[in-house]
C-alpha cells in the first residue's frame, strides 16, 4: 500500500480570520461551520493559529470584565504553528500531532497555506481505512 500524503485527506483552502478579528465573531464562524481550529492570517501571511479552546479559555478568563466583548484572535490566538508540506506523510504528521498533543497542523508550500489537517480529518481517515479492511 502506497504511503498516504497529507495532500490526499488534508482540508484544502481553509477557512480564515485576521487577528483583528473579534472573539465572538470568531467563535461564531466555528459553531457555525463546525471547525475547531482556524488559520489567523496578517498581510497574506500565516500568524498563528485560534482554536476553540482558546476561545472558552479566554472567555472563563475575561468573565465578568467589560472589556471581554473586544478580545481579538491576536489577543489569544497561538502564534507558534505546526507546519508541514503538502508531500507530507500522513502517518508523520498523525504521529506528532499525537506526541505534541495538538489538533492542527497547517499545510504550507512556501508562506502560501493550502489546507489545514485536523484530528477529525485524521479520524475520517481511519474510518475509510477500517472500512476497507471490513
Amino acid at each position: 500500500m502506497a504511503e498516504l500524503r497529507i495532500e490526499s485527506v488534508m482540508t484544502r483552502n481553509p477557512i480564515t480570520v485576521s487577528g483583528n478579528t473579534l472573539l465572538s465573531e470568531t467563535q461564531a464562524i466555528m459553531v457555525t461551520r463546525g471547525l475547531r481550529h482556524l488559520p489567523v492570517i496578517e498581510d497574506g501571511i500565516v500568524a498563528g493559529v485560534v482554536s476553540d479552546r482558546d476561545i472558552l479559555l479566554a472567555q472563563l478568563a475575561h468573565e465578568g470584565l467589560d472589556n471581554r466583548d473586544v478580545l481579538t484572535v491576536s489577543d489569544i490566538s497561538t502564534l507558534s504553528v505546526f507546519a508541514v508540506t503538502p508531500q507530507s506523510a500522513l502517518a508523520d504528521v498523525a504521529d506528532e500531532m499525537a506526541r505534541q498533543h495538538i489538533g492542527s497542523a497547517l499545510v504550507m508550500e512556501g508562506d502560501a497555506l493550502l489546507g489545514i489537517f485536523t484530528a477529525t480529518d485524521a479520524c475520517r481517515q481511519l474510518t475509510r481505512v477500517l472500512r476497507s479492511k471490513s
